[in-house]
């Protein structure tokens, strides 16, 4: 459905799932636009669950999110039409990056952009990288925290089975179909993710060297 947006979000915590539902529920929806919030409980992995969502869903827009975001921009779903406006445009975060490092790491490119309020220190701060001057900037990756599609390309839960790097596998398989990522300006963050600090300790270098192997050699 065209005037349609569902929220899937993966589950393991009813509390801070609540949280990130009553943000949804305060956006504002435009006239004759529905939104659905799709809970996944019991998630085996994040690509898997995103697949079996996606295809059961009706709705052209799809906004896949961590249960520890919250959308504070109440024009959220208004602001994210108008960037699809440009239907070259297949998916849409809030922090990423125009260039991929060789280690894959995409936080460590020199080409940064985007913001968001979150807590990876255990501090809860705005962490804000390059400045994007026009409507949005085009990017070769996006932080899985949040992504936000209008066309459904499959996740790859063939090969990334953890909860690392499949954020930036679906960039590259939109981009492989002559899709365009981007991340939009914001003049405050639209989001607050509230990790905590990151545990990369499962699967994250793992998944590292999966990712380079499949995208990032040759």
């Amino acid at each position: 459905m065209n005037n349609k947006m569902s929220f899937i979000i993966a589950v393991n915590d009813e509390v801070v799932f609540k949280k990130c539902e009553l943000y949804i529920n305060n956006l504002i929806i435009p006239t004759d636009f529905q939104i659905e919030i799709i809970p996944i409980r019991d998630a085996e992995y994040l690509t898997k669950a995103y697949n079996k969502c996606m295809y059961s869903s009706d709705s052209k827009y799809k906004v896949y999110l961590h249960q520890d975001v919250f959308v504070i921009n109440r024009n959220f779903i208004g602001d994210i039409l108008k960037v699809f406006e440009d239907d070259s445009i297949g998916a849409i975060g809030m922090c990423g990056a125009k260039t991929v490092p060789e280690n894959g790491i995409w936080w460590e490119s020199p080409e940064t952009v985007g913001e968001v309020y979150e807590s990876h220190t255990g501090i809860m701060g705005l962490l804000k990288f390059n400045e994007i001057e026009l409507e949005f900037d085009e990017v070769a990756v996006v932080d899985g925290f949040i992504i936000i599609t209008q066309y459904d390309v499959p996740w790859r839960e063939d090969i990334f089975k953890s909860w690392h790097f499949y954020d930036m596998s679906q960039c590259t398989e939109f981009k492989k179909l002559g899709y365009k990522v981007v991340v939009p300006r914001q003049i405050t963050p639209w989001c607050i993710h509230d990790c905590g600090i990151v545990n990369t300790m499962n699967g994250f270098e793992e998944n590292r060297l999966i990712f380079i192997k499949n995208y990032n050699e040759g």
